[in-house]
């Protein structure tokens, strides 16, 4: 189901010739009533029809508000979707309900699931959503707010178990170092859930995100873990950078002469010095090299 246009016209001309028409059949009938002494039937019916056709004709009036939308069905039948603003008027057997096409948006609960590792995980997101199709938002699903809540959700449960929490390797997404990708992929996952309810996904973005309480200590040590071998590996690799300059340029400007046994203690000792943790402690030899 497809929305469609239906015309609707001007609610206060139409009021103020309904108004007319009330007062016109009040005429008729009290006209009617007095006659020349004698009541004229014809007045009083006339006057009824009226003031009957009138009253009836009231009820073809509803309002519709700015980013608004009034979805008009005939006895269960979908006419079509009224978007002018104020107060309109049309046919009184239509039945109106009112929908919004504003943009929304809710957050969603704190979700616990499992990451592409298997490690629980808490995560949170924000879904900023509007109607664009009110035939499909009324008809197709039961109740549009609740769908796009429910589906969110599972949306975002689906997409939490594809990436892992954090970035084990080099050019893997995670959730945690690849906001924008995660970002999109959690808005292309909820509009395929949604298209059947008329709904336009804005932007869909996490907002919480968290370890499960029962591992959040452990994962921490893993974290501050692989920064200290992340480090250590970046510090090895420039000492021996080092290392290999400082004893091509000794040889190439021949400083000294240094054989493998002295070469290899000249790389312990430079080693020791570039990657310790703590200042070295310089020994001074005063007497021979040998």
């Amino acid at each position: 189901m497809k929305e469609q246009s239906i015309r609707s016209y001007p609610g206060i001309p139409a009021l103020l010739l309904l108004i007319a028409l009330c007062a016109f059949a009040v005429y008729l009938f009290v006209m009617g009533a007095k006659g020349d002494g004698v009541p004229n039937p014809g007045l009083l019916v006339a006057g009824l029809v009226v003031g009957a056709l009138a009253s009836v004709a009231l009820g073809g009036f509803y309002m519709v508000e700015p980013n608004q939308a009034a979805v008009l069905s005939l006895f269960g039948k979908y006419v079509g979707t009224s978007k002018d603003q104020g107060l309109r008027w049309n046919n009184p057997f239509y039945s109106a309900k009112k929908i919004s096409l504003r943009v929304r948006n809710f957050e969603s609960g704190k979700l616990k699931v499992n990451d592409l590792d298997g490690s629980p995980i808490e995560i949170g997101a924000v879904v900023v959503w509007q109607v664009v199709d009110s035939a499909e938002a009324v008809y197709n699903v039961d109740d549009y707010e609740s769908f796009v809540h429910i589906q969110s959700e599972a949306a975002l449960r689906a997409m939490a178990t594809s990436y892992p929490y954090d970035q084990h390797e080099d050019g893997k997404i995670s959730l945690r170092s690849h906001a924008a990708e995660i970002a999109k992929h959690l808005t292309e996952e909820i509009q395929e859930r949604l298209a059947q309810a008329g709904v336009n996904v804005a932007e869909a973005r996490i907002s919480h995100l968290a370890y499960a309480p029962e591992i959040a200590q452990a994962m921490l040590q893993r974290q501050q873990a692989g920064a200290i071998i992340a480090a250590r590996t970046r510090i090895v690799e420039g000492a021996v950078s080092m290392v290999e300059m400082a004893l091509e340029q000794l040889s190439a400007r021949k400083v000294v002469d240094l054989d493998p046994e002295r070469r290899a203690v000249m790389v312990s000792n430079l080693l020791v010095v570039l990657c310790g943790e703590r200042g070295t402690q310089p020994v001074v030899n005063a007497g021979s090299i040998y």
